[in-house]
């Protein structure tokens, strides 16, 4: 099937509801969906140089996802041989995955969703966590606790620190995932959220927490970053954010001298930011 029959096929059989359920065409649809998923061929969001993020929402591919747990039904899976145990939609499977496909899976209490995408050369380090619909590209290393969300979108070489988190959505399904575009560098306990989109090459330093409600300060340019209307928040390429705060001067708060977290970019990338980012070649 095309990609464009699928997409139809996956709208009408979303739009027909609980109806659907027990449709094995529709179940067929479902799953070709999820291996063209987990092989890259379809995406949530793709890049689009006409768009004004510089990427498209593929809404039909999350209707999919959503279909999936329409048609799924609860199934255990392990744990007659003592290993782990799980329950979940019966459409929605952990991955595993053979060497030949060049994904190195650190042992001890990882899990990939099925539908999600990882491409050649893609580390894990346990415990971590990809959801359905995420696509990582070629050389990207998720640390320990990491959690990569649904729908979202990694590129090519990041780094996922220790404990950051990278947000999901499935619905609204027209709604942007969180976007890290190639060369990304995330610090231990990051938070990127609501779709927000992380330029290329940006560092984000430990404990920096991206939403669409927190605006960014950005001191090199003199400007604030914000999301407004249809557009996320942006990070630009090359830009080093670390936690800050600003003071709130109004009533008590500026009594109290209160001030509350925002995050900085404090400097662009530059020779210091590629010899302390180049440390992560001795891991791979």
């Amino acid at each position: 099937m095309t990609t464009e029959n699928l997409k139809t096929k996956i709208e009408e059989y979303f739009s027909a509801g609980a109806s659907v359920v027990g449709n094995r065409e529709a179940m067929a649809a479902f799953e070709e969906l999820r291996e063209a998923l987990e092989a890259g061929a379809v995406r949530s969001a793709e890049p689009d140089a006409a768009s004004a993020t510089g990427w498209r929402v593929n809404a039909w591919v999350k209707q999919g996802i959503l279909l999936g747990f329409r048609l799924g039904h609860l199934e255990a899976w392990g744990g007659n041989d003592g290993g782990l145990s799980f329950v979940d939609k019966h459409t929605f499977p952990a991955r595993t995955f053979t060497a030949d496909e060049g994904i190195r899976i650190v042992a001890g209490g990882s899990s990939v969703r099925r539908g999600a995408y990882l491409a050649k050369g893609v580390i894990c380090v346990p415990p971590m966590y990809v959801n359905v619909g995420a696509y990582v590209d070629e050389g990207t290393l998720v640390d320990s606790h990491a959690l990569v969300g649904s729908c979202a979108q990694i590129g090519k070489r990041v780094h996922l620190s220790a404990a950051a988190q990278v947000g999901g959505v499935l619905e609204p399904v027209n709604a942007s995932p969180v976007i890290l575009e190639d060369d990304a560098l995330v610090g231990g306990n990051c938070g990127v959220y609501e779709g927000t989109i992380v330029r290329r090459r940006a560092v984000l330093a430990a404990g920096t927490i991206l939403t669409r409600g927190t605006p960014v300060y950005d001191v090199v340019n003199g400007t604030v970053l914000r999301a407004e209307g249809e557009m996320p928040l942006i990070i630009p390429e090359g830009a080093v954010v670390v936690p800050g705060s600003r003071a709130v001067n109004k009533g008590k708060a500026a009594e109290w001298g209160v001030s509350v977290y925002t995050p900085v970019i404090v400097k662009y990338r530059d020779e210091k930011t590629e010899l302390s980012a180049a440390l992560e070649d001795i891991l791979r």
